[in-house]
């Protein structure tokens, strides 16, 4: 269960009496929860009505960031080709698991001084965040060119005998090249037909050298034939071979173009090798950074509400919460008892929504406490 509740209430006589009775409602008869102290430090509180508005711009850079964060996670299970536990292994918080970091929770003073003001760090985190997310789409956008294009190549040299690259099959050994009257065509026949085709290839058309066919490649279905035939006889040889459900296809022996795909494939190969390591270390580092910015604007949140809430002077306790999944609704229902006092109308409307089946306070989660989600499931692997 990677789900954690981050709520706030106010201070008892002290901090700690509101630790111990929320640890007391939650454990005492059955574990609903794992619980953690989330420390936030003495932040300026400035204005009421800075506060109101932060509040706002808070919610907005809260889901913009929790965009950014999952974008870099399903990007790094996009480069490492979905392979699940090198993605989770790679998803790390200042080196840490994510839950650790979540439950281990330490504010960054050096990336954002708390001797600033709210709003000078929630910009301080926006324009990070920006950046991230502009870097994101150059790099995706580059590396995903170049993988659709070897994919490209890759592709062509798949595939059915039908419309799969013949260059890396055929040989030079293959061809009766530079004659003046010659050419060797290139047959699809299916392995059904072989038989046929070795009965009537010299006749399909007047002027096929005789016992001129070779097996060149097979695939599941079909072979490659080679038939070698006067360059006058070419779009009859093709007719007729048509009618006997045999494919012509076209194909001219050039080394040299046949040199530039090879090398076009190499090239890009090396190039999408080169650009992985760098990518999934970029990735790593930002994936880090976006997330450690995200918990910072949780803890900012919890801040501006709690202030909001329960006034002044700054009194009140942040506690991170672990769910037991099998008890959510118990818990949640702990915690609405404890706290109900804090604020009688959001009681009510609990109250009331608990009467009413089916209908859906998610949209607009509102409690007597302070309360926050966190959701570490990042990446919705089926």
């Amino acid at each position: 269960m990677t789900e954690f509740w981050l709520i706030s209430a106010p201070g008892e006589k002290t901090c700690q009496q509101t630790w111990e009775q929320m640890m007391v409602a939650t454990t005492r008869n059955n574990i609903l929860s794992t619980n953690n102290k989330f420390n936030i430090p003495d932040l300026k509180v400035g204005t009421l009505d800075v506060l109101v508005g932060l509040s706002d711009d808070l919610a907005k850079l809260d889901s913009f960031t929790e965009g950014v964060v999952k974008k870099v996670a399903h990007y790094m299970a996009d480069v490492l080709e979905d392979s699940r536990d090198k993605v989770q292994e790679n998803l790390l918080a200042n080196g840490v698991d994510l839950v650790t970091y979540i439950t281990r929770f330490q504010w960054d003073m050096a990336k954002y001084p708390i001797k600033q003001s709210l709003k000078n760090i929630s910009e301080i985190i926006s324009k990070q965040l920006s950046q991230i997310d502009n870097d994101l789409k150059a790099r995706a956008s580059s590396y995903n060119n170049l993988k659709g294009n070897l994919q490209n190549l890759e592709r062509k040299n798949a595939g059915s005998l039908q419309t799969r690259s013949l260059a890396d099959i055929v040989k030079k050994e293959d061809f009766v090249l530079d004659s003046e009257y010659l050419v060797t065509m290139l047959v699809v026949v299916p392995k059904t037909s072989y038989a046929d085709w070795q009965k009537t290839y010299e006749t399909l058309s007047e002027m096929v050298v005789p016992r001129s066919t070779n097996l060149l490649f097979e695939d599941n279905d079909c072979g490659l034939f080679s038939v070698t035939l006067f360059q006058k006889a070419i779009d009859d040889f093709r007719h007729k071979a048509r009618e006997n459900k045999f494919t012509v296809r076209d194909f001219q022996y050039n080394e040299q173009e046949m040199n530039a795909d090879k090398e076009q494939m190499t090239r890009l190969s090396t190039d999408k090798k080169k650009q992985f390591g760098p990518l999934v270390r970029w990735l790593k580092v930002n994936f880090s950074e976006a997330f450690i910015a995200w918990i910072h604007i949780k803890a900012l949140r919890v801040f501006v509400e709690s202030v909001l809430r329960y006034g002044l002077p700054v009194n009140f306790l942040a506690m991170l919460l672990q769910p037991n999944k099998k008890n959510m609704k118990k818990l949640r229902e702990v915690l609405n008892d404890l706290y109900k006092h804090l604020d009688s109308s959001a009681a009510a409307i609990i109250d009331s929504a608990m009467d009413i089946p089916g209908l859906n306070l998610s949209q607009q989660e509102y409690y007597p406490y302070v309360y926050y989600k966190i959701d570490c499931n990042l990446l919705d692997f089926k």
